[in-house]
């Protein structure tokens, strides 16, 4: 395993000025990845500043503890960060976090690292695991789900049109033979969904990005996490969201709008402004890559960050 494979950090220098630091702020970048939003926000901390990094790849916490061990500021958890309270607590920060950062993007290495199992380019195990110490592989459900799960996957996380007929394919070549390869799942694939000439994008992708969401509980985690990151920040504190596709955009959007809003009075109930008590206020709107950063790192294309403060 290659923990230095190259990964370029979205958003880097966008999403730590947001964060708002101050050379003793209390941080937690629940998603450390490889450490570049990390290093910058190091680079802002003073000696009495600390930063609580939580990732749930044991290739990261390697990486982390390899790189960061010796900064005395720094500690890294190996959870996911739907945990992010039970962090907090033990390092008795709970109310005292100044900015939480999300980066909800898959690694770069997890993508280029063919044994890994996330990429439809690249012939490796079918695990898609971020946690590959834990739970069940992307292989060991194809085998057995049934096919209206499948399909149910397929159509909700991946947002895939031809779900049922990809579902309906699968089941039907695991009965000859088990899928265990992620290029043998993207033939599958693409059997249904001939790749042509004018296609953006892969006819995988959807489907490989579902199973991954599904496989890792990417969404549960998400709306968990921001809840539990919302509880334990102190007033004024910030909360830091990117996203890379519509489905955790609209989590992330969702929440931030209902704490914004405030208390949930009945409709035709008269109340003052000054009555809603909102939790949160919205800060900017949303940010998105400049076409610079597109060009240099084609997978920021999609990335949208949202910014929240505690009030």
């Amino acid at each position: 395993m290659n923990a230095n494979l190259r990964h370029e950090s979205v958003l880097l220098e966008e999403a730590v000025a947001a964060l708002n630091l101050e050379p003793e702020s209390i941080v937690i970048d629940a998603t450390f990845g490889r450490g570049g939003h990390s290093t910058k926000v190091l680079e802002q901390l003073g000696e009495n500043g600390r930063l609580i990094a939580i990732d749930k790849d044991p290739a990261a916490i390697e990486f982390a503890n390899q790189n960061f061990g010796n900064d005395k500021r720094f500690t890294i958890e190996h959870c996911t960060f739907a945990e992010i309270a039970q962090v907090a607590n033990k390092y008795d920060v709970n109310g005292k976090v100044s900015a939480i950062l999300m980066d909800l993007g898959v690694s770069s290495p997890q993508l280029d690292e063919a044994e890994r199992g996330f990429s439809f380019s690249k012939d490796g195990p079918l695990d898609m695991r971020m946690d590959s110490s834990r739970g069940t592989s992307a292989a060991q459900w194809i085998a057995k789900a049934k096919e209206s799960e499948i399909k149910s996957v397929l159509r909700d996380f991946g947002e895939e049109k031809q779900a049922g007929r990809i579902a309906r394919k699968i089941v039907s070549v695991r009965e000859e033979q088990p899928i265990t390869r992620t290029l043998q799942l993207a033939k599958i694939i693409e059997e249904v969904i001939p790749k042509r000439h004018d296609m953006k994008k892969h006819p995988a992708t959807r489907s490989f990005q579902a199973i991954r969401i599904f496989i890792n509980n990417e969404l549960g985690d998400l709306a968990a996490g921001l809840e539990d990151a919302f509880s334990i920040l102190k007033v004024g504190g910030r909360l830091v969201i990117i996203s890379f596709h519509s489905l955790e955009d609209r989590i992330v959007k969702r929440f931030f709008k209902r704490l914004s809003k405030g208390d949930d009075f009945p409709k035709d109930l008269p109340v003052r402004a000054d009555e809603l008590k909102p939790k949160l206020s919205l800060v900017g709107k949303p940010f998105k890559p400049t076409e610079l950063e597109v060009d240099d790192n084609v997978r920021s294309r999609s990335a949208i960050m949202r910014v929240a403060e505690k009030l």
